[in-house]
Protein backbone atom coordinates (compact mmCIF):
# COMPACT_ATOMS: atom_id res chain seq x y z
CA UNK A 1 0.00 0.00 0.00
CA UNK A 2 1.12 3.49 -0.80
CA UNK A 3 1.00 6.64 1.29
CA UNK A 4 -1.79 9.02 0.15
CA UNK A 5 0.57 11.96 -0.40
CA UNK A 6 2.82 9.87 -2.68
CA UNK A 7 -0.19 8.34 -4.44
CA UNK A 8 -1.68 11.83 -4.95
CA UNK A 9 1.53 13.05 -6.56
CA UNK A 10 1.53 10.08 -8.94
CA UNK A 11 -2.17 10.60 -9.75
CA UNK A 12 -1.65 14.32 -10.37
CA UNK A 13 1.32 13.71 -12.64
CA UNK A 14 -0.46 10.96 -14.58
CA UNK A 15 -3.40 13.24 -15.39
CA UNK A 16 -1.34 15.31 -17.86
CA UNK A 17 -1.96 19.03 -17.44
CA UNK A 18 -5.44 18.71 -15.96
CA UNK A 19 -4.15 18.72 -12.39
CA UNK A 20 -0.73 20.33 -12.76
CA UNK A 21 -1.87 23.25 -10.58
CA UNK A 22 -2.58 20.79 -7.78
CA UNK A 23 0.94 19.35 -7.56
CA UNK A 24 2.20 22.13 -5.30
CA UNK A 25 -0.98 21.98 -3.18
CA UNK A 26 -1.02 18.23 -2.61
CA UNK A 27 0.42 18.64 0.89
CA UNK A 28 -2.69 20.64 1.83
CA UNK A 29 -5.03 18.34 -0.08
CA UNK A 30 -3.97 14.83 0.93
CA UNK A 31 -3.95 14.98 4.76
CA UNK A 32 -7.31 16.75 4.93
CA UNK A 33 -8.87 14.36 2.43
CA UNK A 34 -7.44 11.33 4.25
CA UNK A 35 -8.91 12.45 7.56
CA UNK A 36 -12.35 12.89 5.98
CA UNK A 37 -12.29 9.68 3.95
CA UNK A 38 -11.89 7.80 7.21
CA UNK A 39 -15.43 8.90 8.04
CA UNK A 40 -16.66 7.55 4.70
CA UNK A 41 -14.86 4.24 5.21
CA UNK A 42 -16.50 4.00 8.64
CA UNK A 43 -19.92 4.39 7.01
CA UNK A 44 -20.69 8.06 7.62
CA UNK A 45 -22.59 9.73 4.78
CA UNK A 46 -21.33 12.93 3.19
CA UNK A 47 -24.06 15.57 3.12
CA UNK A 48 -23.26 17.74 0.10
CA UNK A 49 -23.95 21.48 0.22
CA UNK A 50 -23.01 23.96 -2.49
CA UNK A 51 -23.52 27.69 -2.57
CA UNK A 52 -26.02 29.12 -5.03
CA UNK A 53 -23.42 29.70 -7.75
CA UNK A 54 -22.29 26.07 -7.56
CA UNK A 55 -25.70 24.38 -7.94
CA UNK A 56 -24.45 23.00 -11.25
CA UNK A 57 -21.48 21.41 -9.49
CA UNK A 58 -23.65 19.79 -6.83
CA UNK A 59 -25.75 18.18 -9.57
CA UNK A 60 -22.65 17.06 -11.45
CA UNK A 61 -21.02 15.71 -8.29
CA UNK A 62 -24.06 13.72 -7.17
CA UNK A 63 -24.70 12.30 -10.66
CA UNK A 64 -21.04 11.37 -11.13
CA UNK A 65 -19.88 10.04 -7.76
CA UNK A 66 -21.99 6.88 -8.04
CA UNK A 67 -21.96 6.63 -11.83
CA UNK A 68 -23.26 3.56 -13.57
CA UNK A 69 -20.54 1.09 -14.44
CA UNK A 70 -18.39 1.90 -11.44
CA UNK A 71 -16.72 -1.13 -9.89
CA UNK A 72 -17.25 0.04 -6.34
CA UNK A 73 -20.26 0.03 -4.03
CA UNK A 74 -22.73 2.90 -4.08
CA UNK A 75 -21.43 5.48 -1.63
CA UNK A 76 -23.51 7.66 0.72
CA UNK A 77 -23.27 11.12 -0.83
CA UNK A 78 -26.55 12.98 -0.31
CA UNK A 79 -27.68 16.48 -1.16
CA UNK A 80 -28.72 18.48 1.90
CA UNK A 81 -31.37 20.14 -0.27
CA UNK A 82 -32.97 16.74 -0.84
CA UNK A 83 -33.01 16.05 2.91
CA UNK A 84 -34.25 19.50 3.87
CA UNK A 85 -35.88 21.39 0.97
CA UNK A 86 -36.27 24.56 3.10
CA UNK A 87 -32.50 24.83 3.43
CA UNK A 88 -32.42 28.42 2.20
CA UNK A 89 -34.77 29.43 5.03
CA UNK A 90 -32.12 28.70 7.66
CA UNK A 91 -30.97 32.02 9.09
CA UNK A 92 -29.78 31.48 12.65
CA UNK A 93 -27.50 29.32 14.77
CA UNK A 94 -30.59 27.87 16.44
CA UNK A 95 -31.96 26.71 13.09
CA UNK A 96 -28.58 25.22 12.22
CA UNK A 97 -28.63 23.35 15.54
CA UNK A 98 -32.11 22.01 14.78
CA UNK A 99 -30.91 20.84 11.36
CA UNK A 100 -27.90 19.15 12.99
CA UNK A 101 -30.22 17.46 15.49
CA UNK A 102 -32.41 16.13 12.67
CA UNK A 103 -29.39 14.79 10.80
CA UNK A 104 -27.92 13.28 13.98
CA UNK A 105 -31.16 11.38 14.52
CA UNK A 106 -31.23 10.31 10.87
CA UNK A 107 -27.57 9.28 10.86
CA UNK A 108 -26.78 8.07 14.40
CA UNK A 109 -23.28 6.89 13.37
CA UNK A 110 -22.38 10.41 12.28
CA UNK A 111 -22.16 12.36 9.04
CA UNK A 112 -19.88 14.83 7.30
CA UNK A 113 -20.98 18.09 5.74
CA UNK A 114 -19.18 18.47 2.42
CA UNK A 115 -19.43 22.15 1.49
CA UNK A 116 -18.28 23.63 -1.81
CA UNK A 117 -18.59 27.37 -2.23
CA UNK A 118 -17.98 30.87 -1.00
CA UNK A 119 -17.29 31.48 2.64
CA UNK A 120 -19.73 34.39 2.53
CA UNK A 121 -22.72 32.16 1.72
CA UNK A 122 -25.07 31.56 4.63
CA UNK A 123 -24.93 27.86 3.73
CA UNK A 124 -21.25 27.86 4.68
CA UNK A 125 -22.23 28.55 8.30
CA UNK A 126 -23.91 25.13 8.39
CA UNK A 127 -20.68 23.35 7.53
CA UNK A 128 -18.51 25.55 9.73
CA UNK A 129 -20.73 24.63 12.68
CA UNK A 130 -19.53 21.01 12.64
CA UNK A 131 -15.94 19.93 13.40
CA UNK A 132 -16.09 16.95 11.03
CA UNK A 133 -16.98 19.05 7.98
CA UNK A 134 -14.99 18.94 4.77
CA UNK A 135 -14.97 22.11 2.68
CA UNK A 136 -13.69 23.33 -0.64
CA UNK A 137 -13.91 26.91 0.50
CA UNK A 138 -13.64 30.04 -1.62
CA UNK A 139 -12.04 33.23 -0.37
CA UNK A 140 -11.24 32.13 3.17
CA UNK A 141 -8.77 29.79 4.74
CA UNK A 142 -10.46 27.89 7.54
CA UNK A 143 -10.01 24.69 9.47
CA UNK A 144 -11.06 21.55 7.56
CA UNK A 145 -11.02 23.37 4.24
CA UNK A 146 -9.15 23.46 0.98
CA UNK A 147 -8.79 27.08 -0.14
CA UNK A 148 -9.77 28.33 -3.60
CA UNK A 149 -10.32 31.82 -4.96
CA UNK A 150 -13.75 32.69 -6.35
CA UNK A 151 -12.10 35.15 -8.75
CA UNK A 152 -9.90 32.46 -10.33
CA UNK A 153 -10.85 32.35 -14.01
CA UNK A 154 -10.16 28.60 -13.96
CA UNK A 155 -12.29 27.87 -10.88
CA UNK A 156 -14.86 25.66 -12.62
CA UNK A 157 -12.09 23.74 -14.36
CA UNK A 158 -10.34 23.28 -11.01
CA UNK A 159 -13.52 22.03 -9.34
CA UNK A 160 -14.00 19.43 -12.04
CA UNK A 161 -10.38 18.30 -11.82
CA UNK A 162 -10.62 18.17 -8.02
CA UNK A 163 -13.70 16.00 -8.34
CA UNK A 164 -11.80 13.57 -10.59
CA UNK A 165 -8.92 13.38 -8.11
CA UNK A 166 -11.37 12.96 -5.21
CA UNK A 167 -13.17 10.16 -7.07
CA UNK A 168 -9.92 8.41 -8.00
CA UNK A 169 -8.73 8.69 -4.39
CA UNK A 170 -11.88 6.98 -3.14
CA UNK A 171 -11.26 4.13 -5.57
CA UNK A 172 -7.64 3.84 -4.45
CA UNK A 173 -8.69 3.71 -0.79
CA UNK A 174 -11.50 1.20 -1.34
CA UNK A 175 -9.34 -1.08 -3.48
CA UNK A 176 -6.43 -1.09 -1.06
CA UNK A 177 -3.96 0.92 -3.16
CA UNK A 178 -3.67 3.70 -0.57
CA UNK A 179 -3.20 3.71 3.14
CA UNK A 180 -5.05 6.43 5.05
Amino acid sequence: MMDLIKWSLDAIRSSSKELSWMEERRLEWAPLLASRLRYLIDGAPFIVICDEDRDWFESYFLRSINRKGSHRPILPFISLKSLYPRLNDINSKEEISLLDDMLSISFPNGFVYFYIGKSSSKLCAIAKNRASSYMWLFDEQAENSFYLSSTDENLDFKLLSMFRLFDRTIDAVLFGQVEL
